[in-house]
């Protein structure tokens, strides 16, 4: 803290308070403490008070080595014309009458009140504003010098021609903290918030006021509610997701962001692939892949909205995708303005209602007139109900906030960049070599093992284990699963942390990684043979043959990950692994695998005599076709809970390839090859042990 020079004055209302000698505080010589500007010192004040205006200088007993700030108070005198003439107290008779304290000049303080602070540096002080008599002023810390002790305040009285004293709101006293320790500053002020991810990188689009937008969420909330079949697969699902993307696509067109050619054209393939996996439901109808291909489609949604192409961006979009559809209501919302004409919508409402009254009506008298055009009417028009009343508000909903996700965030889509930032932490040597070198050589003790049972000395290494060979077969298959995407972890947290700066490390880099990538790769072939050597001797299922083809997906990632390991570059495999996700899925359409797996078992059948006939009567309309070829009990069996499900007609818009050529080959077989559960337990005696290890 630097000390200028003292500043010249008249004594009394410029003199200091108090001195360090014990002389009378009068005669002290005023002075005014500087503070250096230093880091992280809050900052300064300009003095509230008027020019020429005093302080008082309130002495206090402050201990050594204490740091803290000084609180002044400019006194602002009252104009006369508002001070009481008996307010003011008796002047001494041997002393002329003081003349009126102006606002230029305060009056001065008696011999028992504290001499009034410096004023000598009032030029650098501003006028403040009507309210600055509440504003404390920030005084820099005491200096290390400074005097720790001074006289203790003496009471004074303050003229009644002076304003009351505003008191300033000191900080609370910390308990349990000795004196002399710094307490940390915090401020009169609070710290602006540091802007958010949604500020800086998503802020999303401006208001605007267009039609497009609100037809395009009406368009969608449309088409789901009408096309969608929500309790049994259709061609419904493809129709309401085509017109759904097209409602966007036509919306976004005058309201989108100029996004670069090549993402478009990405954005547009995940678009395709999300229509190319909801067609499926309109060819197949087994549970479980229709499941998989309705959700792999809202996946493909979300990249075609958001974008990624790197795992945490594509992450992102997941979640991304379902917040911007809460988050762009108040914005589509704003696209509706009050109409010139108050009294279009009141009409338009009117002639609707009045539409609906009419179809209803004269619908209902047509279609019991002739019972013909009542089919075809119960054929395009649903039956009403409670319950289908409920299944068009859900897909409404579904379909207006998709549509609302889809043209908020196309808009102005968000800045990936910071999401797919390259990491900062990164790992030597000594810290990831020894892990990815032990695993390897626990994986290449495993493969060589592996090469021993399914090439060549399986009988000595399965007596040694004390299984068969099938049992052998399908004792480890999810065990193998778990490695190998434990493993993909691994690879991936070590190609995105380990240095490669120097060449010893990217030479080591790339050969461990890649012998581990072989032995993982190996791993997965040793599973798939396992899972087939199991289902050859017990039996083929759909979800088996799912299980495989994932098993499959991770190896061909094992392969792209030797590829990018030449060039260290493989930020293109978390996209191309989406896509051939979607590529596995369609193929498995393609296959029937419900289809495929009946005829096997069927094969089996007539090799060994023995069926999985609880299994098969458990397959969906996928499978009839090949079923009606089995012989009696099975076939009666097999067929009787597929024969319950199609009893009811599919409207037009829950049309599907599988029920269609599953009525068709019942309809050959005939009445008689559908049985029930007596059938069942006859059929029994072909089944496979229900016990299964």
């Amino acid at each position: 803290m630097t000390q200028p020079p003292p500043v010249p004055g008249p004594r009394g209302a410029g003199e200091a308070a108090g001195s360090t000698d014990g002389d009378d505080p009068g005669d002290a010589t005023p002075y005014l403490l500087v503070m250096p500007p230093t880091e992280g010192a809050p900052p300064p004040m300009v003095w509230p008070g008027a020019e020429g205006a005093p302080a008082w200088a309130i002495p206090v007993n402050v201990p050594a080595g204490t740091r803290g700030y000084a609180v002044f108070i400019p006194l602002l005198p009252v104009a006369p014309a508002a001070t009481p003439a008996t307010s003011a107290p008796p002047a001494p008779a041997s002393a002329p009458a003081a003349p009126p304290a102006t606002p230029a000049e305060a009056p001065a303080p008696d011999a028992s009140s504290p001499p009034p602070a410096a004023t000598a540096a009032a030029p650098t002080f501003s006028t403040p504003p009507a309210d600055a008599t509440d504003a404390p002023a920030v005084i820099p810390p005491v200096a290390a010098g400074a005097p720790t002790s001074a006289p203790p305040p003496t009471t004074a009285r303050t003229p009644a021609t002076a304003p009351p004293i505003t008191r300033p709101v000191l900080a609370p006293h910390h308990v349990g903290v000795p004196a002399g320790v710094p307490m940390p500053y915090h401020g009169y002020q609070l710290l602006p918030p540091q802007p958010s991810f949604l500020d800086t990188r998503w802020p999303g689009p401006a208001p605007a006021q267009d039609r497009a937008v609100p037809a395009a969420v009406l368009a969608g909330a449309a088409a789901l509610a009408f096309f969608v079949p929500l309790t049994r697969t259709g061609i419904g699902w493809f129709l309401g997701w085509l017109a759904l993307t097209v409602a966007v696509v036509l919306a976004v067109r005058r309201t989108g962001a100029e996004l670069p050619r090549a993402d478009r054209r990405i954005r547009a393939g995940w678009a395709v692939a999300a229509l190319a996996l909801l067609s499926v439901l309109a060819f197949r109808n087994a549970w479980w892949l229709v499941t998989f291909c309705v959700l792999g489609a809202l996946g493909c949604a979300t990249l075609a909205i958001v974008g990624g192409r790197l795992v945490r961006s594509i992450l992102f979009s997941l979640v991304a995708a379902p917040f911007a559809a809460f988050r762009g209501l108040p914005w589509v919302r704003g696209h509706l303005h009050a109409p010139t004409n108050p009294g279009l919508v009141r009409r338009i409402v009117g002639s609707a209602a009045a539409t609906l009254a009419a179809l209803i009506v004269f619908g209902a008298l047509l279609s019991s007139a002739d019972g013909a055009f009542s089919v075809v009417l119960g054929e395009v028009i649903p039956e009403v109900n409670v319950g289908t009343v409920f299944r068009w508000i859900f897909l409404a909903v579904v379909g207006a906030l998709c549509a609302v996700a889809a043209v908020h965030t196309l808009a102005a889509p968000p800045d990936l960049s910071t999401v797919d930032r390259p990491g900062t932490r990164r790992f030597g040597i000594v810290e990831w070599a020894p892990v990815i070198s032990a695993l390897t050589l626990l994986f290449g003790g495993f493969v060589a093992v592996q090469f021993t049972v399914l090439f060549g000395g399986q009988r000595h290494v399965l007596r040694t284990a004390g299984l068969s060979y099938a049992e052998y077969a399908r004792s480890g298959f999810w065990q193998l699963v778990v490695v190998t995407m434990l493993t993909l972890a691994v690879l991936g947290g070590v190609a995105r942390w380990a240095r490669r700066d120097r060449a010893v490390e990217r030479h080591l880099l790339r050969g461990l990684l890649g012998l581990l990538s072989v032995l993982s790769f190996v791993i997965v072939v040793s599973a798939l043979a396992r899972m087939y050597t199991y289902q050859k001797v017990y039996s083929f299922t759909g979800e088996r043959l799912f299980v495989m083809a994932f098993e499959l997906l991770l190896g061909t990632v094992f392969l792209m990950i030797l590829v990018a390991g030449l060039r260290l570059r493989g930020a293109w495999i978390p996209g191309t692994t989406v896509a051939l996700a979607v590529v596995m899925l369609l193929s498995l359409a393609v296959l029937n695998p419900e289809d495929y797996a009946a005829r096997r078992n069927i094969a089996r059948y007539e090799q060994t005599g023995k069926i999985d006939a609880w299994y098969l009567r458990a397959l969906s309309a996928d499978a009839t076709p090949a079923l009606t070829g089995l012989p009696d009990p099975a076939r009666r069996c097999t067929l009787s809970w597929i024969a319950d499900d199609l009893e009811e007609p599919d409207p037009w818009y829950a049309w599907n390839l599988g029920r269609v050529r599953a009525r068709a080959a019942l309809d050959r077989a005939g009445p008689g090859a559908v049985g029930g559960q007596r059938d069942c337990r006859a059929a029994d005696q072909f089944d496979l042990p229900k016990s299964r290890r």
